[in-house]
């Protein structure tokens, strides 16, 4: 098949975004077996065509987002598709099926930022031949929504390159040394580093050699009052700043357990299967679809009372205090990540849809 795939404007790809990250790790899977075409924003330094066997990314102007679309459009008329996959961008998906009307166009959405209920999403949404959501959770959540597309939505979960993010040789901490915790996301408040500030700062009242690092960019002031709040509670927090999402695996291998305090729905959590990739228990909110992937008791804990820290508190330190107790989860969350959440599965699951849909 010649399968087109078509990036949200915001960031090139390769990106460090969840959306981008996601897009091309898919596209490089079926471009073993098809030829994939995936157009993105250009990027300081990147080509305007990258090669990559039978992947290739085409990378058009940009500065807003009608400017966006406009330029993908202008390069994909005339050409052939057998099916365009749009992700994260329905009003973009639905112009694109103005131009395509005979070719199945799809839209993978991995969140719910860019379809809030209004007469216009309805609309476009009224243009995809399918609509493919990351997790049970997204999906249902838009079926809710827009109930007259329910019929067309499918669920396909996300990956991670289970070799680049694997367990560091000869891990495991003994009872009594330092406990690393570990965050990586955007530091925005809806991601709730504030909230794991003050757990790291009660569970150091109880087991004292656990320290933070925390990943991620924000907001200078934003910085600033979580470095206050960080001094004030007496937590020891590396505030790391952003790193590459192709070097950000060897920071994982560094650490004991991963945080994921988020205080708003998460569709699905990709920074979650890397981080049990890579061997950590995972300690979260349980909100949204984090649930599908972190299993209590098992590969790591939910936390359903998230807004507390006292909740996240009483998982941190009982992983620190039993390191036979967080080494188990830690093989049973690579486990799972290999098992379940390969690029190479999400894929094959995908084209799956595509075929049994009729394409």
């Amino acid at each position: 098949m010649n399968l087109l795939l078509v990036a949200p404007e915001q960031i090139p790809v390769p990106g460090s975004g969840s959306v981008e990250i996601s897009m091309l790790a898919i596209a490089k899977q079926l471009a073993l077996n098809h030829t994939v075409t995936l157009i993105s924003r250009t990027g300081r330094g990147l080509p305007q065509v990258s090669r990559m066997g039978s992947l290739t990314i085409v990378r058009v102007r940009t500065g807003s987002p009608s400017r966006y679309i406009a330029s993908v459009l202008r390069y994909i008329r005339g050409r052939r598709y057998d099916l365009i996959q749009v992700d994260n961008r329905p009003h973009y998906m639905a112009k694109i099926k103005a131009v395509f009307p005979h070719t199945p166009v799809t839209l993978f959405l991995h969140s719910l930022t860019f379809v809030k209920p209004t007469a216009r999403v309805n609309e476009s949404l009224g243009k995809a031949d399918l609509i493919i959501a990351n997790s049970d959770s997204l999906k249902a959540s838009l079926a809710a929504r827009f109930p007259r597309h329910a019929g067309k939505l499918r669920k396909i979960h996300l990956g991670v390159d289970t070799g680049r993010f694997r367990p560091a040789g000869g891990r495991g901490s003994q009872s009594g040394s330092r406990f690393r915790v570990l965050f990586a996301g955007r530091v925005i408040p809806r991601k709730g580093v504030p909230v794991l500030i003050r757990a790291v700062g009660l569970a150091r009242k109880e087991y004292r050699a656990i320290d933070l690092t925390v990943i991620g960019r924000g907001r200078p002031g934003y910085m600033k009052e979580l470095k206050r709040l960080a001094r004030a509670k007496g937590v020891p927090v590396k505030f790391a700043g952003k790193i590459p999402h192709q070097a950000i695996h060897r920071n994982f291998r560094s650490a004991d357990l991963f945080a994921c305090p988020s205080q708003e729905h998460e569709a699905f959590g990709l920074v979650n299967v890397e981080a049990m990739a890579s061997g950590l228990p995972v300690v979260a909110s349980h909100i949204g679809g984090i649930g599908e992937i972190v299993k209590h008791g098992t590969n790591g804990y939910l936390v359903d009372a998230y807004t507390r820290p006292e909740e996240h508190a009483k998982w941190i330190v009982k992983l620190a205090r039993d390191r036979e107790l967080a080494g188990k989860l830690s093989r049973q969350a690579r486990k799972d990540a290999v098992e379940r959440f390969s690029w190479k599965q999400t894929a094959g699951k995908l084209m799956g849809i595509y075929r049994q849909f009729g394409t």
